[in-house]
């Protein structure tokens, strides 16, 4: 399989090893295993360790400041600015490190839509990695165009190349770069395969709305009726893909979409789903995918005797991963496309356990709730998380975003009132009271509420206003307790409901105070009231 016919040395790649061009998966997993990359488990996935980091490291991502990007870049927290001078040095490194090192090359795409698509080409040192690459974007089974592939962008992925930050000027050993100029990515420093699929993200939520396609951190999926389309915004932990994987629904992507004139469009060719602690009873079209060749599992705890994984193993981490084609799901789109949503989920993991479970949003409430992004963070998600957290990540991804949060929202609010999108606010977290003393909302209820609004159950429901959150919150929805609904009634001490409804009212204002000047007096009090 290896083509001796190509090189590397247009990247400036020089005295390397073996290079691996575009090996199916079944080659992929003899080169992890006789490198000892991974195990083969019980009835055929790849199990796998990411070492130190098992999740993303956000704080190290960098983009490069040059006249390229002048203006366009929403810098700060979020897109940390490098020089030109300090990535060439850093890719220089690289190159040296690589002398005499065996590379695994895919050349694959990003985006369905083959009017917006995105040749991109992964060069990494590890047979595992190339395999998750291949798993997670859309592969070209044509040879003779892979003879011929021409990359847009370019991904260098060195996992245990290390940075030193004093001459890299780095924040740590850990680097994820983007170089809009130059059109490449530079990812080092960390096993964490998830480093991979969320920097192509972040590099399509800078190109697409460029060119009038907002760029989606939601799941999708799509019923019988081919106008009948749901989108699902919400953090990695939310329920993304739990909610959005239904048997009875079409899977058109679990995580990354674009919306353009012709409708929406699934950025990847795969699924990357949380593992821990689901079952054949709970997830079973995820259960299966942890018994199939081709899956990658992250993280996993594995009997060595009988190489059975254990999903409910959290020791090394409570963000364990499965990575697989989409195809693995019985439900899922062949062409990753569809027409325009006719309603959209934000989840919302609210771990002060104040948040009513399901409510309605008006296209206003909408666009405040986008921007102001809240939910909490999942354990393992990211680096340093080890509990839920209260946190507010714009458009519901703002480790992604890459121009200001506000461009998106409006193109969100043209778009839901030019189609009359039905938008819900769904609360996947706590009830009962905080993280602690609740317990996470049943997914069985969740799942009902879900179903409820998709067919159309909730049309003649009475609805009520929240009086301190101003939402619209249905008096009553099939196969869910009534007293569900409204949270406070599932709290013991009313009087704790209210001081943690004030303690999280006042954050709301806080995070929301940068947008205040840049929307409309209807976005900006769309929210909760204000407490004297």
């Amino acid at each position: 399989m290896e083509h001796k016919t190509k090189d590397l040395s247009y990247l400036g790649f020089e005295n390397v090893g073996n290079i691996y061009w575009n090996l199916p998966t079944t080659a992929l997993y003899e080169q992890s295993i006789r490198r000892r990359e991974g195990l083969l488990a019980h009835l055929g996935p790849l199990v796998v360790r990411t070492g130190q980091y098992t999740g993303r490291s956000p704080k190290d991502k960098f983009l490069v400041e040059d006249a390229h990007n002048e203006g366009k870049i929403w810098w700060g927290e979020v897109n940390q600015p490098i020089t030109t001078e300090k990535y060439e040095m850093l890719r220089n490194r690289i190159l040296a490190y690589l002398q005499g090192r065996d590379l695994y090359v895919q050349d694959l795409y990003a985006c369905a839509d083959e009017n917006y698509r995105l040749s991109l080409r992964v060069i990494t040192e590890s047979a595992w990695h190339a395999l998750f690459a291949r798993n997670m974007f859309i592969v070209e089974k044509d040879w003779d165009k892979l003879d011929n592939f021409r990359s847009d962008y370019t991904m260098i992925h060195v996992p245990h190349f290390r940075a030193i930050p004093e001459l890299d000027s780095t924040r740590s050993d850990v680097f994820v770069i983007l170089n809009f100029e130059r059109k490449e990515i530079l990812i080092g420093g960390s096993s964490y395969a998830g480093e991979m699929k969320k920097a192509v993200f972040t590099v399509l939520n800078y190109l697409l709305p460029l060119q009038g396609v907002l760029s989606m951190h939601c799941s999708a999926n799509q019923g019988e009726d081919p106008n009948d389309v749901a989108l699902f915004f919400g953090l990695s932990g939310t329920g993304k893909t739990t909610l959005s994987i239904e048997s009875s629904r079409t899977l058109i992507g679990d995580d990354e979409h674009g919306w353009s004139p012709n409708g929406i469009f699934n950025f990847e060719g795969g699924c990357y789903a949380k593992l821990i602690r689901i079952s054949n009873k709970t997830e079973p079209e995820i259960f299966e995918t942890t018994r199939r060749f081709g899956t990658i599992i992250e993280n996993v705890a594995i009997d060595l005797k009988t190489r059975r994984i254990d999903l409910d193993d959290d020791n090394l981490t409570e963000n364990t991963r499965g990575a697989f084609p989409i195809s693995h799901l019985p439900n899922a789109s062949i062409t990753g496309t569809a027409s325009h949503p006719n309603v959209i989920f934000f989840l919302t993991a609210d771990a002060f356990g104040v948040l009513p479970p399901i409510s309605r949003l008006t296209p206003d409430q909408a666009i405040y709730y986008f921007l102001l992004g809240y939910t909490a963070k999942v354990a393992g998600t990211e680096r340093g998380v080890k509990e839920p957290s209260a946190t507010f990540s714009t458009c519901f991804g703002a480790p992604f975003m890459v121009h200001s949060p506000v461009i998106y929202a409006e193109m969100l609010g043209e778009r839901i009132r030019e189609k009359n999108v039905q938008v819900w606010l769904i609360n996947t977290g706590w009830t009962g009271g905080p993280y602690g003393l609740g317990h996470r909302i049943d997914l069985p209820y969740t799942r009902a509420m879900i179903r409820a609004v998709l067919e159309g159950r909730l049309d003649g429901v009475n609805f009520e206003t929240d009086p301190i959150f101003r939402l619209s919150i249905p008096v009553s929805v099939p196969d869910v307790p009534n007293e569900v609904l409204k949270p406070k009634q599932t709290w013991q001490e009313g009087k704790l409901y209210d001081e943690k409804s004030r303690e999280l009212i006042e954050k709301f204002h806080r995070a929301f105070k940068e947008f205040e000047t840049k929307v409309d007096a209807e976005v900006k009090n769309s929210g909760p009231y204000r407490f004297n």
